[in-house]
């Protein structure tokens, strides 16, 4: 039985597991804000999440951690 184990993590795939994780806890957290200032009537948060600058930044950190992660799933398999 092998006693030593090589655990050769990939700092780069860990990085954008941690990015996909709070992107994710993000959405959550605006989903629990949205539903919340909706059933207490707060308007003007409600507009501030819908407006169309939160989404289109939401869209590019996305589209940055998708990236992120093909580029460290091309290293690994590269390795």
């Amino acid at each position: 039985m092998k006693t030593k184990l090589n655990d050769d993590r990939n700092l780069l795939f860990d990085w954008a597991c941690k990015g996909l994780k709070y992107f994710m806890l993000t959405l959550i957290g605006f989903a629990i804000a949205l539903v919340i200032s909706r059933v207490f009537g707060a308007s003007t948060i409600v507009q501030m999440l819908l407006d169309l600058s939160v989404w289109e930044w939401l869209l590019r950190i996305a589209v940055f951690i998708f990236c992120f992660f093909a580029v460290a799933i091309i290293y690994e398999s590269s390795r």
